[in-house]
């Protein structure tokens, strides 16, 4: 299953980059998006290294959720999609 990286995990005056906000594809409730919890993601980048990571928790009431990540993430990661295992 995909899922579209949204944005970083943020507070007012700071950004985590090691947890991303995610959009799964067919996910729309709250509801939807903690099925989703305790699965494991993957991003490949352009070169084809993979990074991985864990979906932690439903975020908001759209259906997002919140992937911890090994390493962080560049910034041409966002808007990109993941690959939910």
């Amino acid at each position: 299953m995909e899922a579209t990286i949204v944005n970083y995990k943020s507070g007012k005056r700071t950004q985590d980059t090691k947890r991303m906000v995610l959009q799964p594809k067919d996910s729309k409730t709250k509801e939807d998006a903690e099925k989703f919890v305790g699965k494991k993601v993957e991003w490949t980048t352009p070169s084809g290294k993979k990074l991985s990571g864990e979906i932690r928790k439903a975020h908001g009431i759209n259906g997002a959720v919140i992937a911890a990540f090994q390493a962080g993430l560049p910034g041409q990661a966002l808007g990109t999609k993941v690959q939910i295992l």
